[in-house]
């Protein structure tokens, strides 16, 4: 399935909004997305976050791990 099939909810709020707002009021907000969406049939996914990545790997016990 390429990305751009994924469907994902949208926040109820900007994330530049979240940032503005208190916790109470954005908790309601939290997005699910199911791991077999985001690894596609693969065991690693690579995340970009403030110029570093992450990788999110699915272990032979199927586990999630994440690391730098």
């Amino acid at each position: 399935m390429p990305p751009s099939s994924l469907l994902l909810s949208s926040p109820a709020v900007s994330i530049g909004e979240s940032r503005r707002r208190p916790l109470s009021m954005t908790t309601s907000a939290v997005r699910r997305v199911s791991s077999l969406a985001l690894l596609d049939g693969a065991r690693e996914l690579v995340i970009q976050h403030q110029g570093n990545e992450y990788h999110l790997r699915l272990t032979r016990n199927d586990k999630l791990i994440l690391t730098k």
